[in-house]
């Protein structure tokens, strides 16, 4: 594996302990010189994707935002669309499938396009929260991990209280995940991963999953091959299923599947 790239003032055992305390929370800001893409698989968001994307863009760095309009029929497009003509901060890139395919192939899709020395995804419903990104992406610019999971089951930060049997589906997927891959993870299903460029260039071409067996294919992935993996306490504000939540029961049996399966073959 590469070395990660530097950018800013990379840790250092001469950094103030006040500036490592600061990254570890999230109040550093990323460096201005950072070539941050953030990925957004887009599916029926048009009430809340501006507001995602207006959050991702106040952000310092280079941001690149790849949004992939995955069929939506709801005027996401054209919501999409006006946002991409403003020229604010950070390039939004829109893509569109023609149909709806599931948020595995609209990530594909957007990792094929992203150009950025991070890669981070970002679901486009509000659950998760762009002021996150400097806890979830300093461990890879300090050095210490090619890829960083944001956990919702971190007690450390605020998150809203939903459904029990919800979060309990989500430990037991994550224990699974635990059991073939030989990691300690607390919340494989999070949408926060982010990933150095090098990581997503060498498991792209071998993806298969069109939908949120996504998820622990990556994970999976990540694994077998070795990279150094970090996990960050993020905020998190889950949306009722009446609120427009999509994942349910057939996801949940269709990721215990992709756990086994990933964990024999590639």
């Amino acid at each position: 594996m590469t070395k990660p790239q530097k950018h800013g003032a990379p840790a250092s055992e001469n950094d103030l302990p006040e500036t490592r305390v600061a990254r570890q929370v999230g109040l550093a800001p990323l460096p201005a010189d950072l070539r941050l893409s953030v990925v957004v698989p887009v599916y029926n968001e048009a009430a809340t994707v501006e507001q995602v994307i207006r959050r991702i863009r106040q952000h310092a760095c280079a941001v690149e935002i790849v949004a992939v309009d995955d069929g939506s029929a709801d005027g996401t497009a054209e919501v999409l669309a006006r946002l991409a003509a403003e020229g604010e901060r950070g390039n939004l890139v829109v893509i569109g499938h023609e149909r709806n395919r599931g948020k595995g192939a609209a990530l594909r899709t957007g990792f094929a396009h992203a150009s950025g020395d991070i890669v981070l995804i970002q679901d486009a419903d509000l659950e998760y929260d762009p002021a996150d990104y400097p806890r979830l992406v300093w461990p890879i610019l300090e050095g210490k991990a090619d890829v960083v999971y944001g956990t919702r089951f971190s007690t450390a930060v605020p998150h809203r209280v939903l459904y029990f049997w919800h979060a309990a589906a989500n430990r037991l997927l994550t224990m699974l995940s635990n059991l073939t891959t030989d990691l300690n993870l607390t919340d494989m299903e999070t949408c926060y991963k982010v990933f150095r460029r090098e990581v997503i260039e060498a498991i792209r071409p071998t993806l298969r999953e069109e939908a949120f067996g996504i998820e622990p294919e990556l994970t999976a992935k990540v694994a077998r091959r070795g990279y150094r993996v970090y996990e960050v306490g993020i905020s998190y504000s889950g949306r009722t299923y009446a609120a427009g939540k999509k994942i349910g029961l057939k996801d949940a049996f269709r990721a215990v599947w992709c756990i086994f399966r990933y964990w024999h073959w590639d």
